[in-house]
């Protein structure tokens, strides 16, 4: 059962939206809307749905950042519950890609975050586990193929006090369950034998699990500290699940091996009728390669374009991904729906169009397709909001969508059943908009701005491009104002820092693009700039308007300022939205006598970094392991001509993968082509 923990009880509107909610999933809704104003408290009342219905549950975001958070939140709710958090578990992800234009194949290089990784298996674990009380904060990494949970719980294993087993079948259980023998070294996912003695460091847990024999007979089973190895619970029965969610039988290796021998010869007998020599020869030398890796060892780089093999599935069906972990009746909360849904929309068409080249020109057989993210369609079938094929459906399962500008989506699925929660229940209205002209708006701005750092209130500036938010940030310093901008080159962890920085005061105001929007939890904002509001588009529709202006919604003094020359239809929806949200609130305050209070909130964003704190060692890792490459590359042997002709044909291929949108890649070869064009610069010297 859930055991929900908290100093608060529901005010304000939250009681009947708990009560709305419930009775519309528990009299048969699959899908509905709870609409709530930013600083309601959202989460406070989507966990107590979730304590009410006692179902397992996913909660879904659409950014790492704020599915941190949320973690972190219902972490401090449910203390005494299974709450899981599964997100992508790479610092730094370079997929393997193929560019037809340049002739380039980029190798896939990865790094994983053993940290993650831990808390991924943990999740699967709870969930297998049996329990009910289980919650699973996820990104949207959660719709990408991972093992079957049927071949993850063949290899889970189950011991008791008193069992009779023999150590050494006890061992060979626990490498087929992935984990690896080593003596010296006691990591996550190893074990060491001593004597009578088995001591487990779980993948997924962050406790030694020792197991102790006398003959054949498990004579203990306990937990042990990590460091000090200082006994912490003992146990009379255990499940030891696997080290990798990726786990298969001796079996169906043989099985898929069979199967992608079968599939290379068709393939080499398409390029082979089709005049694709090259091709040909490729597929074949690459497949044989990898089946011979895995033969010997059990895997290959690049082994989950063999997924469909391994799992038994047949051409076009979708992997398995998390939601297949999770009973029918689950819940599902989609966090900020207006922004998650158009994700889970797009995901499958991208990974398709790269897979695609990789398959045409023979670096993969065809089922590496199928090593993809769920579709759509998929994804609405999974969480049981369209009929799924004969005996995959989930007749049981419900979604609310969670957001204070729901789309029509939301709305449709929703037939009707929309929630409303308008009331903080600290009494604070939403802001008030003001338009201003364009005209002079920066000047304007600085006199806002001036006015808020005397007040020792901080500052968000929402403009239209990267460039005008660096521009922007550069000017606000030569007026010696503290000010920082962030956009999507701004690394995640970098992103954290700078708005703890931003609540602590080291900067007065923040300048942004679209990234000041869903979630930020900034009390201290009291002013949000909105620049060029009446340029119509995408940054300055009806809901990225009222989700920026509801940054200012946590402080008593907030405000909105809209720069604009004329009032577009958006605009006026949001300020026609905003003034009947205000009437409400100010009607429910008069009537209960409420005062409008500011927002204390602990500035700890803890939880946030331990989670990424490999990610800037990784990433400086990443460019030397690229600098230390060019080292001994071949164009430092080159003489002048040669070295600028090279210079020449290495421009064009950084242009070729910005055009082909591979930012990376361009990134990356323009990095190397500065460094040629110094050596240029020394050989003419």
């Amino acid at each position: 059962m859930f055991q929900i923990e908290s100093a608060y009880q529901p005010t304000g509107d939250q009681p009947q939206a708990i009560d709305a909610l419930v009775d519309g999933i528990q009299s048969g809704a699959r899908a509905e809307t709870l609409l709530g104003v930013t600083g309601s408290g959202k989460t406070f009342t989507i966990a107590n749905v979730i304590a009410r219905l006692n179902r397992p549950t996913l909660i879904l975001s659409h950014n790492k950042t704020l599915a941190a958070q949320l973690y972190s939140e219902m972490k401090a709710f449910f203390p005494h519950n299974a709450v899981e958090y599964f997100v992508s578990y790479y610092d730094y992800y370079q997929p393997e890609a193929y560019i037809p234009s340049t002739d380039t194949y980029i190798e896939k290089d990865l790094s994983i975050n053993e940290e993650i990784d831990r808390l991924r298996l943990s999740a699967t674990a709870a969930l297998l586990s049996g329990r009910k009380d289980v919650i699973v904060v996820s990104s949207v990494s959660c719709l990408y193929g991972i093992g079957s949970p049927q071949d993850f719980s063949l290899n889970c294993l189950s011991i008791h006090r008193g069992q009779t087993i023999q150590m050494d079948e006890l061992l060979k259980a626990l490498v087929a369950a992935q984990y690896v023998r080593n003596d010296l070294e006691l990591a996550r996912g190893k074990f060491r034998v001593k004597g009578d003695t088995i001591d487990i460091a779980l993948a997924y847990a962050d406790y030694i699990l020792r197991v102790e024999f006398f003959g054949n007979t498990i004579d203990s089973i306990a937990s042990l500290e990590l460091v000090t190895m200082n006994l912490l619970e003992e146990f009379e029965f255990i499940n030891i699940y696997p080290a990798t969610i990726f786990c298969t039988s001796r079996e169906s290796i043989e099985r898929a091996i069979g199967e992608i021998k079968r599939d290379l010869e068709e393939q080499i007998t398409f390029f082979h009728n089709a005049g694709m020599e090259q091709e040909a020869k490729r597929i074949d030398e690459r497949v044989h390669y990898d089946i011979e890796m895995i033969q010997e060892l059990g895997y290959c780089s690049g082994v989950e374009n063999y997924s469909r093999y391994f799992d038994g599935r047949e051409p076009g069906t979708p992997p398995y991904c998390l939601l297949d972990y999770f009973p029918d009746d689950m819940l599902v909360v989609v966090d900020e729906s207006h922004v998650t849904i158009p994700q889970i929309h797009a995901m499958y068409g991208g990974d398709k169009k790269r897979k695609d080249n990789l398959v045409q020109y023979g670096f993969r057989l065809p089922a590496a397709r199928d090593n993809r993210p769920l579709t759509f369609e998929e994804w609405e079938q999974k969480v049981g909001l369209s009929p799924a094929p004969e005996g995959e459906g989930r007749d049981g399962a419900a979604t609310i969508f969670l957001s204070a500008t729901p789309a029509e989506y939301e709305l449709e699925q929703s037939e009707g059943i929309v929630v409303e929660q308008l009331i903080r229940p600290t009494g604070l209205l939403d802001p008030e908009i003001d338009v201003r002209p364009s005209e002079h708006q920066i000047d304007d701005l600085l006199e806002e701005i001036q006015q808020r750092v005397e007040k020792e209130q901080r500052v968000l500036v929402t403009t239209l491009t990267k460039r005008m938010a660096e521009e922007l940030d550069d000017y606000l310093h030569q007026y010696n104002i503290r000010s920082a901008y962030i956009h999507s080159d701004v690394d995640t962890i970098d992103r954290i820092k700078i708005m703890e920085d931003l609540r602590r005061g080291i900067y007065d105001v923040l300048v942004g693009v679209n990234l000041l929007r869903e979630g930020l939890d900034l009390p201290e904002v009291s002013l949000v700039a909105i620049l060029d509001a009446d340029k119509e588009g995408f940054l300055r529709d009806h809901r990225s308007l009222t989700q920026t202006a509801g940054r200012a919604a946590r402080h008593v003094d907030g405000k909105v300022i809209m720069y604009a020359d004329r009032i577009t239809h958006s605009m006026q929806q949001t300020i026609d939205e905003t003034n009947r949200r205000r009437s409400i609130q100010m009607t429910y305050n008069s009537e209960h006598g409420i005062t409008p209070t500011a927002i204390r909130k602990d500035i700890n964003t803890g939880a946030l970094t331990s989670l990424y704190r490999n990610a800037e060692k990784e990433r400086e890792a990443v460019q030397q392991r690229i600098r230390d490459g060019w080292k001994n590359a071949p164009w430092q042997q080159m003489d002048l001509k040669q070295l600028q002709r090279a210079a020449d044909q290495k421009r064009k291929q950084m242009l070729a993968a910005a055009k082909d949108l591979n930012f990376d890649l361009a990134a990356t070869l323009r990095d190397e082509l500065l460094e040629m064009e110094n050596k240029i610069q020394i050989l003419m010297e």
